[in-house]
């Protein structure tokens, strides 16, 4: 199997067919203000980090642009565009940024570990590389992964908290829906990690099933 076939939306190394993104998943999903606020950083650092490393691979001399090191290089320029989104978004909403702070640290990280890296510098060391095209792969890899957060958030904080909430005031976040509890509703238990793998295995399941009906194989 191709490497681009791999890194596709039915693909085993995807953020939804390998479910590479679980702990982030996880961790980001218990308020749908998070995961509104770890989206747009998925955006901005896959998608920026991607534009300057194909730009410097493809305009930058390989004699002063050496393929040794370029890992950390990749690494290091999605860690700085993670810092500029945690800085902006602490100068727009302060409590917002303290609340997912180590979650935002982390995005990076999964950037530099989703294979964008491998796609844009093959072994080969192609000439000509398609700008355009490798920053479209990494936005479609951010926007599954963000998309799989926020519906999994949106799902997963009614359970836990009967409510609905987004990003802003100084409070944080500010509560755009309330629902009202009783004995079955919520189930605080999907409010932890714990329940949050128990309700993600049975996505899964689902998930499973239903990529082996549409897509066959594994």
């Amino acid at each position: 199997m191709s490497l681009d076939r791999q890194y596709s939306f039915w693909g085993s190394l995807s953020p939804l067919g390998g479910l590479s993104g679980a702990g982030l998943l996880v961790m980001a999903s218990a308020r749908l203000s998070w995961a509104v606020i770890i989206a747009g950083s998925l955006f901005w650092v896959y998608g920026l980090t991607t534009l300057t490393y194909a730009f410097m691979c493809s305009e930058i001399s390989p004699k002063i642009f050496p393929v040794e090191g370029r890992a950390s290089v990749f690494t290091c320029i999605a860690s700085f565009f993670g810092s500029i989104y945690l800085l902006l978004l602490w100068l727009l909403c302060p409590l917002a940024g303290f609340e997912v702070f180590f979650l935002l640290l982390i995005v990076p990280l999964f950037c530099a570990a989703s294979g964008i890296f491998e796609q844009i510098v093959p072994p080969s060391e192609n000439k000509y590389i398609d700008i355009a095209a490798h920053v479209s792969d990494a936005v479609s890899q951010a926007a599954i992964l963000a998309g799989l957060i926020i519906l999994f958030s949106i799902v997963r904080e009614p359970l836990s908290y009967c409510s609905l909430s987004l990003p802003g005031t100084s409070y944080g976040m500010v509560t755009i829906m309330y629902f009202k509890s009783n004995s079955l509703f919520p189930m605080g238990i999907f409010a932890t990690s714990a329940g949050a793998l128990l309700l993600l295995g049975y996505i899964i399941c689902l998930y499973q099933y239903g990529k082996k009906a549409i897509a066959g194989g594994d």
